[in-house]
């Protein structure tokens, strides 16, 4: 499934995140429980980084593609543009080893990482960069 970059949002950090919308896997990604802020794994799922595509890969055939050189990139010390911040977030998630995918119904405004992880609503977690 190809997810429309609009609907996402790559979060720089040395944990990285990257902010889904309205994602076909939604329902197939675990609930998130995360209340003091440690992001669990998300079991039997991976994410492949690249600076044009982003691909979140999950069991059986639960998945999606992300044109990533046309998606928002917030954070970092480098706000240059967006093909530079996509290639700096996907160095983040390759040094971080993966990272944490949120499924919402929308995009926030304003992130607010505590209301986000305890919501009850959000689905993901952290997100592997296969070996």
């Amino acid at each position: 499934m190809l997810l429309d970059p609009e609907n996402t949002l790559f979060v720089r950090g040395a944990t990285p995140v990257l902010l889904l919308a309205d994602a076909p896997v939604h329902d197939a990604l675990p609930l998130l429980a995360a209340p003091d802020g440690a992001v669990p794994r998300c079991e039997g799922w991976g994410i492949v980084p690249r600076l044009t595509l982003c691909v979140v890969d999950g069991p059986g055939d639960h998945g999606l593609v992300v044109p990533a050189l046309a998606a928002p990139v917030v954070g970092g010390p480098d706000e240059a543009g967006a093909s530079s911040g996509m290639a700096d977030w996907c160095e983040d998630a390759e040094q971080a080893g993966g990272a944490v995918v949120l499924s919402l119904d929308q995009l926030p405004d304003v992130l607010h990482w505590s209301a986000l992880l305890s919501s009850g609503t959000v689905r993901g977690g952290f997100m592997p960069v296969p070996a």
